[in-house]
């Protein structure tokens, strides 16, 4: 992932299109989680997941801001647990679970559903 590329380009659409970008980002973790052969998937979109809330949390609604900066610290926690979890079928339907919560997050909050 070109992060700088990534940041142009997502920080040039309005905030609820930043934010329905974050929920897809999350969708995108929770299938991978729970059919990717590939834990690099799951480990980059993790990461990405992660960027999209710094360059995001600081506009949102400050209730909002705090549930993104909480799920940013769950991600950072995937992060460091996902290479061994990975090879845990209970643990990856566990991170898809959360992902999918966390998708329905962001959505509400960008007003988009």
């Amino acid at each position: 992932m070109d992060k700088e590329k990534l940041r142009e380009r997502f920080l040039r659409d309005p905030l609820p299109r930043r934010l329905g970008g974050l929920a897809a980002t999350f969708g995108r973790i929770s299938s991978s989680a729970r059919k990717s052969s590939d834990p690099a998937i799951v480990a980059d979109l993790l990461d990405e997941a992660k960027h999209l809330i710094e360059w995001t949390a600081a506009e949102v609604e400050p209730e909002a801001a705090g549930e993104l900066v909480r799920i940013q610290t769950m991600i950072s926690l995937w992060q460091r647990a996902w290479q061994e979890a990975s090879q845990n079928p209970k643990q990856r339907i566990l991170l898809s679970v959360q992902a999918k919560e966390w998708s329905d997050r962001a959505v509400d909050f960008s007003g988009l559903g």
